[in-house]
């Protein structure tokens, strides 16, 4: 299940690229808070645990707001496309026995039939659970399989359902590996030869031939 953490943060009264930079030097990350028709609520959080926070990027955090609690979890991670470290969070504000929509990772359990190999096709699906019990991840089980392996077979947990609009498509493909067949030259040069490499050996001798 989801991370419990606690995390002291602060209100963020400065806005624009200068106070972001600000906050950047003194190891800070701007976000917005947002959810139950409530206005937007901007604040700063302490970047590197913040950072370690959300490396679950489906953490239930508790964030201490100059002593005003509010559960998030994140929602949109912006990180610097060059360097090590988080621009922006959104995040969403949840309450206890509130239901939530995530999206976690798919992990395959077992092997397929013999002859047959698998492909995962969602990597991660949207689920839908308990703000305080969000799973880490989902499983689906391809043991023995020789077909694919829709939706309706992943394992979800207890309080979790599945929040995916097309429940046609594979979550993991299964299938039987085909042969490639030789290309033509490869073909020819191993029975021996092209025709083209043929005709020239035998112009080759019938030139030695004349030449006798």
């Amino acid at each position: 299940m989801a991370d419990k953490i606690q995390i002291s943060a602060e209100t963020r009264t400065e806005f624009g690229k200068g106070s972001a930079r600000r906050a950047r030097r003194e190891d800070k990350i701007p976000a917005v808070i947002y959810g139950h028709g409530d206005d937007p609520r901007h604040v700063l959080l302490p970047g590197h645990e913040t950072a370690l926070a959300v490396r679950n990027p489906n953490a239930l955090i508790t964030l201490d707001i100059e002593g005003d609690e509010q559960m998030v979890v994140p929602k949109d991670i912006q990180r610097d496309p060059i360097k090590p470290w988080i621009v922006h969070l959104d995040l969403l504000a949840v309450r206890k026995g509130e239901k939530i929509v995530v999206d976690v990772p798919v992990e395959v359990i077992g092997e397929p039939a013999d002859g047959y190999e698998y492909m995962l096709d969602q990597p991660s699906v949207p689920v839908e659970a308990d703000a305080l019990s969000l799973p880490d991840s989902v499983s689906i089980d391809i043991t023995g399989r020789n077909e694919n392996a829709l939706p309706d077979a992943l394992i979800l947990p207890e309080g979790t359902e599945l929040a995916l609009g097309d429940l046609e498509s594979p979550v993991v493909s299964i299938y039987e590996p085909q042969e490639q067949p030789l290309e033509d030259e490869d073909a020819e040069a191993a029975e021996g030869g092209s025709p083209e490499a043929e005709g020239e050996q035998s112009g080759d001798s019938e030139g030695d031939s004349d030449a006798e």
